[in-house]
């Protein structure tokens, strides 16, 4: 998926070139640009996003927190506006609508977002027949009866029965709220259904339901996925492909298991070896990844690992572009190639860095 290949998909859909069905991607996310604050606070939390989902795949989303992953979220369902970039959903541009074109996108419900932390997401007055029904009686078309029996038949899918109806969020378990939050999303068939860190706050043995829980969705009502998440091992066994964002930027993106068994980004391979649930045969340990020396002053067009990879370089002072170097994998580094040797070979940074630009001064 280089940014050329995104172009490429989304121009031909947008243009009607391509259809939009099963042929083409259920979401295209294009050189997306999110800028938050006003005056001397603004600061740029998404630089040039490209991301591409098809339908009925499961796609993690993972970085540590500060990383741009939930306002990519929110810019994708119009809850962030881009600075310029453009976001489509079954091959119709969706980012830039106003008033009435927003608000009858929104009532589609083609695209859904489960909220991070459902205590706090669900209302705590509402019943939870209410939490659900909400999405449906907004849209309209449907009476009574059958919002009532789409509510049921929500529940039931996520895995829950008439006994939660009458109950409000604080008297249900968190795994029976986060299962509300997807069945509220669920309400209105979506295409695309976003989870933001939709496990995180849980046990791990509802954890491991919950995440069967969206893998049985995406069989059972051909549903598209992306889950958010700082944790790898929470889309070890699910994901179908994972996207690694670092401060506003994807890069990398790859089969989850060319992701976690050969990363071609340093920083991918740093986040696997500080979660180690992933694999039992790690990689790289974060001895080999640590930065050791001293760090690069990061140029401001420059690649934004740079100021703690071990292995940068001269060349890293320009921004690489995220290109595909393996059979749909994708990466964001000028050293994809050798970095991983020199790693294996326990060179340190002195070795690594033989071109290394001065040293910050002190």
């Amino acid at each position: 998926m280089s940014g050329a290949s995104v172009a490429g998909v989304t121009d031909a859909t947008a243009a009607g070139l391509m259809p939009a069905t099963a042929a083409g991607p259920i979401l295209a996310v294009e050189s997306a640009n999110v800028v938050l604050g006003h005056g001397w606070r603004r600061a740029k939390v998404l630089s040039d996003v490209d991301l591409v989902l098809w339908p009925g795949e499961i796609v993690g989303l993972v970085g540590e927190t500060g990383s741009g992953k939930t306002t990519l979220a929110r810019a994708i369902v119009g809850l962030a506006g881009l600075a310029s970039g453009r976001v489509l959903v079954d091959g119709q541009q969706v980012s830039g609508l106003r008033g009435r074109a927003l608000r009858a996108q929104r009532r589609r419900g083609l695209v859904q977002l489960v909220f991070q932390d459902p205590l706090r997401s669900l209302d705590p007055d509402l019943k939870v027949a209410d939490i659900v029904a909400e999405g449906l009686r907004i849209r309209g078309g449907l009476d009574a009866g059958a919002i009532a029996r789409r509510v049921r038949q929500t529940l039931s899918e996520v895995g829950l029965d008439a006994s939660v109806l009458d109950r409000t969020p604080g008297q249900i378990s968190g795994g029976q709220r986060q299962r509300v939050s997807i069945a509220r999303a669920l309400a209105t068939q979506p295409r695309l259904l976003i989870c933001d860190e939709p496990v995180s706050a849980l046990d791990a043995s509802t954890r491991n339901h919950v995440l069967r829980l969206l893998d049985e969705l995406r069989d059972s009502l051909g549903l598209t996925i992306l889950i958010i998440s700082h944790d790898l091992s929470s889309l070890a066994g699910i994901a179908d492909r994972v996207a690694v964002m670092y401060r506003g930027q994807i890069v990398e993106y790859g089969p989850a298991d060319q992701v976690f068994t050969a990363p071609l980004h340093p920083y991918t391979a740093l986040l696997m070896a500080s979660a180690p649930s992933v694999r039992h045969d790690q990689p790289y340990s974060a001895r080999q990844l640590r930065q050791n020396g001293p760090h690069l002053v990061p140029a401001a067009d420059g690649c934004v690992f740079a100021d703690r990879c071990a292995f940068a370089a001269a060349a890293c002072a320009a921004r690489p572009p995220l290109e595909q170097v393996a059979d749909g994998h994708d990466v964001a580094c000028h050293r994809h190639e050798e970095w991983p040797r020199l790693a294996r070979d326990g060179a340190g940074p002195d070795h690594a860095r033989p071109d290394r630009p001065p040293a910050r001064s002190r």
